[in-house]
C-alpha cells in the first residue's frame, strides 16, 4: 500500500501530461492562437480626414472587452491591436506590415476605409493572412477567385446605388441628377452602380458630377457647382466629413432637391448633428442596422442590450452614433466566427467559417436583414431598407431590398 501511495502522484502527473498532450493536438493554432489568447490586428483612421469613423473601432475594442471579463471565446481572450492610419493608404501599408510581421496577428479585422484596404489587399492573400469583414462596401472585397483572403461586411456600394437610382426613376419624373462623388474606389464603385441602375438614361439624366479628393479642406466650391446646375436631385457620395459640409452647404444655398445619401455616412450624431439638423430634413438614404436616434427601437430588446453595453463599456461614446451601432455589430461578427471555429484556430479555418455564414442574426440588424456569406459570394449584408430624415431621426419605408 505504501509503494502503492508513492507511486500515486508520479501516475497523477503523468495522466495530467497525456491529458494537455491530447487536447493540445485536438487544437490547431496558427500565429496569434494559442489556449488563452487571439491575437488579432485592425487598422482605422483615429486622425486624418475620416477620423469620425474611430469611434466605431473603440466600440469593437470596449465589446471585446466586455467578452474579455465574461471570460472570452472558450477561455481565450481577445486582443484586438488596433492602429492608426490616418486614412492613408501608404500608412495603412506600414502598420498592416507590423501587425502581421511584427505583433504577429492571426488576422486582420474590419480595417477602414477602400482605398486603404486595396493597399493592402495583395500583400494579405499572399501571406494568406485572413481580411475579414472589412468596412468597405468595395466590389473587389467580393473577389473570392482573385483575393480568397479578403471578405466584406458592408453592403455592396455598387448595389446600394443601383437601389437610388431605381427609386429616382419610379419617383421623379423630371429628374435632373448631381453628383458629388470621392475621387478613389469608394466614389467610383457607387458612381458605376448608379449609371447601371440608370440605365440607357444616365447621360441624359445626370447633368453634372464632380468629384473631390479627401486631402481637400472643403467642398463647398463643388457644391455651389452643382446647384447651378439646375439639378432637382443630389446623389451624396462622401464620406462623413465632406458629407456634414454639403448637407450644410446645401442647405446655406437655399438649394432643397431630392439629396440622396449614402449608407456610409447617415449617422445622426455623426454627420446630420455637424450639419444642422434643419438642413438634412428629407435627406434619404438606405439602412441595414437599427438607429438608436429612431424612437421605432425604443422597447427593441437588441437595443435595450445595446444601450446597457455603451452605458457600461463605452460610456464616453455616444450610443446614438451609428458607427458606435456598426463597431458593435461587427465585433459581435467576429466572436460568432471564433466560437464556430471550435479548438481549430487557423487561418484557413477562420476563412472556412467567415465564408460559410447561414443568415445569421445579429441583435442590431433591422427586421429582414441576415449575414450571409458563400464561397462564392462575400458580401455579408444583403439587404438594405430606404429611409427619410424628418428632422429627428431616420424613419424606413418599402420594403426590405435585396442588394444582392
Amino acid at each position: 500500500m505504501e509503494s502503492l501511495s508513492k507511486l500515486a502522484p508520479a501516475v497523477f502527473g503523468v495522466l495530467i501530461a497525456l491529458s494537455a498532450h491530447s487536447y493540445a493536438e485536438s487544437s490547431k493554432y496558427d500565429v496569434g492562437a494559442s489556449d488563452t489568447e487571439l491575437k488579432i490586428g485592425q487598422t482605422y483612421p483615429y486622425s486624418g480626414p475620416a477620423s469620425q469613423f474611430s469611434t466605431g473601432a473603440k466600440a469593437a475594442l470596449a465589446y471585446f472587452k466586455m467578452i474579455n471579463d465574461r471570460g472570452g471565446v472558450s477561455g481565450r481572450k481577445i486582443s484586438l491591436v488596433s492602429l492608426d492610419d490616418a486614412y492613408s493608404p501608404p500608412k495603412t501599408v506600414e502598420q498592416t506590415r507590423k501587425l502581421v510581421e511584427g505583433e504577429g496577428v492571426l488576422a486582420i479585422f474590419n480595417s477602414l476605409g477602400t482605398a486603404t484596404n486595396l493597399a493592402v489587399q495583395k500583400y494579405l492573400n499572399g501571406k494568406k493572412v485572413p481580411q475579414l469583414f472589412v468596412a468597405t462596401g468595395a466590389t473587389r472585397v467580393n473577389d473570392p477567385k482573385a483575393y480568397p483572403w479578403t471578405i466584406g461586411w458592408l453592403p455592396s456600394y455598387r448595389s446600394e446605388a443601383i437601389i437610388y437610382a431605381k427609386y429616382i426613376a419610379a419617383n421623379v419624373s423630371d429628374a435632373k441628377i448631381a453628383i458629388l462623388y470621392q475621387n478613389d474606389d469608394l466614389g467610383k464603385d457607387y458612381l458605376a452602380g448608379f449609371r447601371e441602375g440608370l440605365g440607357a438614361d444616365a447621360d441624359r439624366l445626370i447633368v453634372k458630377q464632380i468629384s473631390y479628393e479627401t486631402t481637400e479642406p472643403t467642398i463647398q466650391s463643388q457644391i455651389v457647382q452643382l446647384r447651378a446646375s439646375g439639378a432637382n436631385v443630389f446623389l451624396d457620395v462622401a464620406t462623413p466629413k465632406f458629407a456634414a459640409q454639403a448637407i450644410r452647404r446645401a442647405g446655406e444655398l437655399g438649394w432643397k432637391p431630392l439629396h440622396i445619401l449614402t449608407n456610409v455616412s447617415n449617422s445622426v450624431a455623426g454627420v446630420l448633428q455637424p450639419a444642422g439638423l434643419e438642413h438634412a430634413v428629407g435627406l434619404v438614404s438606405a439602412r441595414y442596422q437599427k438607429d438608436p436616434a429612431d424612437p421605432e427601437w425604443r422597447d427593441d430588446p437588441g437595443m435595450k442590450q445595446y444601450m446597457s453595453f455603451m452605458a457600461e463599456y463605452f460610456p464616453q461614446g455616444d450610443p446614438k452614433d451609428l458607427f458606435n451601432v456598426y463597431g458593435y455589430t461587427a465585433a459581435q461578427v467576429l466572436v460568432h466566427v471564433i466560437q464556430e471555429c471550435g479548438d481549430d484556430l487557423t487561418r484557413a479555418n477562420l476563412m472556412r467559417i467567415a465564408t460559410n455564414l447561414d443568415a445569421v442574426r445579429f441583435p442590431m440588424l433591422i427586421p429582414g436583414v441576415t449575414a450571409t456569406t458563400t464561397p462564392t459570394n462575400y458580401t455579408a449584408i444583403g439587404q438594405m431598407q430606404l429611409i427619410r430624415f424628418d428632422g429627428q431621426s431616420w424613419r424606413g419605408f418599402g420594403e426590405v431590398i435585396s442588394s444582392r
